[in-house]
């Protein structure tokens, strides 16, 4: 009997881990991690942050994440932002000095930051498109910040917008295009918003992105909306054909093309010293088509 006894405990115990187990394939997992030397140099100042290197700390994170990968766990990808860290540990009363509060703060901004689904590709390679995720999402955050006051105005912007984009990609015609709108914001640091989109026609089918599209038009609408300086620029490529690279400035009408020679200049002069630069080999510089 005792054996029997010990051995149903065995089994119910074996069963309990195996449950535990299933569990854990299932529960999702965010790592946050500081992409970079200064803010790894930032969190070094709390006693309980006990890495010496960046190198060495994202090996660590790269082992955590095969880890758990191997465990059959999902795991998504974030920045851990210092500054951010230390302004939430002050707001809610939190001693940034404790895993538990780098934890707290990590769950909490997975909601709401950028993320990326982690497939295996080691760290470095992954963070890049992690940093442009986080860029483009505090790209749109500001811009859809700008058309806030004036809804009606921002609504009609974004229309605006979202036509001149439309036209954008029909005016080219078929073939792989790379479009880049950047709009000065005018505030202090005189930073632009620049947001990407990459699109496809092939026989009237247009294939592209849905969320840069929507980034590129929030970006667009704001210069619209606060008449800033900006423009776009498209480059198309087509099997053996060129490249082309056309561009239109931002003004109140709307997309005004540049000539041929406002292309060739802004593309060839160095925009710090304004010393010409060579053209691209293989690069035809064209004036932008009218969109109306």
């Amino acid at each position: 009997m005792p054996r029997t006894d010990n051995g149903r405990r065995t089994d119910e115990g074996r069963k309990r881990l195996t449950a535990r187990r299933r569990l854990r394939h299932e529960t999702p997992s965010t790592v946050a991690v500081l992409a970079d030397e200064t803010d790894f140099a930032a969190m070094r100042r709390y006693r309980s942050f006990r890495f010496d290197d960046h190198a060495g700390y994202l090996r660590q994170v790269d082992g955590l994440l095969r880890a758990l990968a191997s465990q059959g766990t999902h795991i998504s990808l974030t920045l851990f932002d210092p500054t951010a860290y230390e302004e939430y540990c002050a707001d809610i009363r939190l001693d940034p000095d404790t895993p538990t509060s780098r934890t707290r703060y990590t769950a909490d901004i997975a909601a709401t930051g950028a993320r990326l689904t982690y497939d295996g590709r080691p760290l470095t390679r992954l963070l890049p498109d992690l940093v442009r995720e986080a860029e483009q999402q505090a790209t749109w955050e500001y811009a859809s910040a700008l058309l806030e006051p004036g809804e009606d105005a921002g609504r009609a912007a974004f229309a605006r917008a979202s036509k001149l984009l439309r036209r954008l990609i029909e005016t080219a015609g078929d073939g792989r295009h790379h479009l880049v709108c950047s709009v000065s914001t005018l505030d202090a640091a005189n930073t632009p918003l620049v947001a990407v989109v990459e699109a496809e026609c092939d026989g009237g089918l247009l294939r592209l992105g849905e969320s840069a599209a929507l980034l590129f038009c929030t970006v667009l609408a704001a210069g619209i909306t606060l008449g800033s300086p900006g423009g776009v620029v498209l480059r198309t490529i087509r099997p053996g054909e060129p490249e082309t690279v056309r561009g239109w400035c931002l003004d109140s009408a709307g997309l005004r093309p540049l000539t041929t020679g406002e292309v060739f200049a802004a593309y060839c002069t160095d925009a710090d010293t304004g010393e010409p630069v060579p053209p691209e080999h293989g690069v035809e510089y064209l004036g932008g088509l009218p969109l109306e």
